[in-house]
């Protein structure tokens, strides 16, 4: 898979501490300038959906459950690969001091209709909804939050790129 881009967080000096890598999938899923985002409302951020890989999991498979148990997608298909986001990021538990956190994005279609998405509970207490939006509605607004808030997470930066990328290449 192509590689998007690399980011080491400021506040790391060397990736020779330890570290440990967290493969995640993520989906890119749109409707003309509609795009599937979650909207986290702790951060008051748009995201893609899509999470971390389970042990033995394959990449593709764990897009499905995570699309699915995020958003209520079904009927996942045409999935095809958009290219690999790779951070650095300091990290604070199990004697570890760096996450390295690789995003596997790919394109898919899914049904139109979500169903009931199956949130796990930090993602319930973080305010977190599936919605259709405007991608440039979406990026404005993930800018906006960059600049002005507070409560921004450590991977709205990550989504901002990414919305813009998919702006520039897929519409």
């Amino acid at each position: 898979m192509r590689k998007l881009k690399t980011t080491i967080h400021p506040d790391i000096t060397s990736l020779e501490n330890p570290m440990f890598t967290r493969k995640a999938a993520r989906a890119i899923v749109l409707n003309g300038e509609n795009i599937l985002l979650l909207y986290t409302k702790r951060y008051h951020d748009y995201t893609l959906p899509g999470g971390g890989i389970d042990e033995g999991e394959e990449l593709v498979q764990g897009l499905i459950r995570e699309l699915e148990e995020e958003t209520g997608a079904h009927n996942i298909t045409n999935i095809s690969e958009f290219g690999l986001y790779e951070e650095y990021r300091p990290w604070y538990k199990d004697n570890v001091d760096i996450i390295h956190m690789e995003s596997y994005c790919y394109v898919c279609d899914i049904d139109k209709e979500l169903r009931e998405p199956n949130l796990e509970a930090h993602e319930i207490k973080n305010g977190m909804t599936p919605l259709w939006i405007n991608i440039h509605q979406a990026i404005k607004h993930n800018e906006e939050t960059l600049a002005k808030s507070d409560k921004k997470g450590l991977s709205i930066e990550r989504e901002t790129f990414l919305l813009k990328l998919i702006v520039e290449e897929l519409l």
